[in-house]
């Protein structure tokens, strides 16, 4: 709905405007999952409460991560009015031109904005210094990357953190709750909801709850001493303890430990180990600029090649070619570009 810019409103009818400032192959998912409670409020209210801009450095089209192409405005002009700025990140977590990027973030918290992260977009708050005394989360499988480049700050495993004037979220439908969380602080638990039942969200998560993914998806249904066991593991990956130790301090044989893990995990727990050591590796590979025989050194091997022997062995490639795989930026080709950008002018025009 557009706004006349002399428009006048009272002080709570003002709008609260949201800039998104776009990175290439930021999640689309993510980005949806912010904006539509707040155009879905919009519309149950029948008048305008938030409004949005996408921006980026030079307000050119930024590509989501599979593909699709959104117009932006130059940020200087999407920053007029705001009281939002989030940054929004996807799987591409090096950019050529982050140094811009820095600036805008370093620029909107001399304005006092409200700052905040969608994804992996935390890691630019982070480089920006906007998160230092800050409690912060990012996405699961960038958390061990991020806590090895910024080991000083306070990141958690929540799908989301609001920190006086610091919100950052993990991503994904995460982002739809900590919205909902916006709403009813200046419209109320009743309103919230009406607004998450639109979408079929039928629980609202708040910022205390964790984040359910990768190994933590089925730890939960483990018995207890083998959960103990995998987070004396987990807590001890670049200083990997004996598994005999680890049977010691859950209270079991070594015997012991090797039935319960192979009837619940499907491996040893030398295996396990070994697995979780080399998916962490992975995780730094694609979402750190260290070395690969620094990120050997992280995830407890004494060499490169000792970490690239168990790398190919579990992924079948060495790691120089899982990061250059997994790095690359989706390639489209010119149909599928013009289709995409033919789809966002209609959009835009809408």
């Amino acid at each position: 709905m557009p706004i006349a810019q002399d428009t006048v409103f009272d002080a709570e009818e003002r709008p609260q405007v949201f800039i998104f400032l776009l990175v290439l192959g930021l999640s689309l998912m993510s980005l949806a999952s912010a904006i539509e409670p707040l155009r879905c409020l919009n519309r149950l209210i029948q008048r305008p409460a938030f409004l949005w801009r996408f921006a980026s450095p030079a307000g050119v089209d930024i590509e989501a991560s599979m593909g699709f192409p959104l117009p932006t405005l130059e940020y200087e002009a999407a920053l007029r009015g705001a009281d939002y700025l989030f940054v929004c990140g996807g799987v591409h977590t090096e950019l050529n031109d982050e140094r811009r990027y820095l600036q805008i973030l370093r620029e909107a918290g001399r304005r006092r904005l409200t700052i905040g992260s969608l994804s992996t977009g935390t890691r630019l708050l982070a480089r920006a210094g906007l998160l230092s005394g800050y409690r912060c989360t990012i996405h699961w499988e960038s958390r061990s990357a991020f806590q090895e480049e910024f080991p000083d700050l306070n990141c958690t495993n929540r799908i989301y953190e609001i920190d006086r004037d610091r919100l950052t979220c993990s991503g994904g439908i995460a982002a739809m709750d900590m919205m909902l969380h916006l709403i009813s602080l200046r419209f109320g638990r009743d309103r919230a909801r009406s607004v998450a039942n639109q979408f079929h969200h039928e629980h609202i998560r708040n910022e205390n709850e964790d984040q359910f993914g990768g190994r933590l998806e089925h730890l939960a249904h483990l018995p207890k001493k083998v959960r103990c066991a995998i987070d004396l593991m987990q807590r001890h990956v670049e200083e990997p303890i004996p598994v005999p130790h680890i049977a010691l301090r859950v209270g079991l044989s070594v015997r012991q430990l090797e039935r319960r893990f192979k009837m619940h995990a499907g491996l040893t727990p030398q295996r396990y180990y070994m697995q979780l050591r080399v998916e962490r590796g992975r995780e730094l590979l694609i979402y750190s600029s260290l070395s690969v025989i620094n990120v050997a050194l992280s995830c407890g091997f004494d060499s490169a090649s000792h970490f690239s022997t168990w790398y190919k062995r579990i992924f079948g490639k060495r790691p120089s070619e899982s990061r250059r795989q997994d790095r690359t930026p989706p390639v489209h080709t010119p149909v599928e570009n013009e289709a995409a950008s033919q789809i966002a002018k209609r959009a835009a025009k809408e």
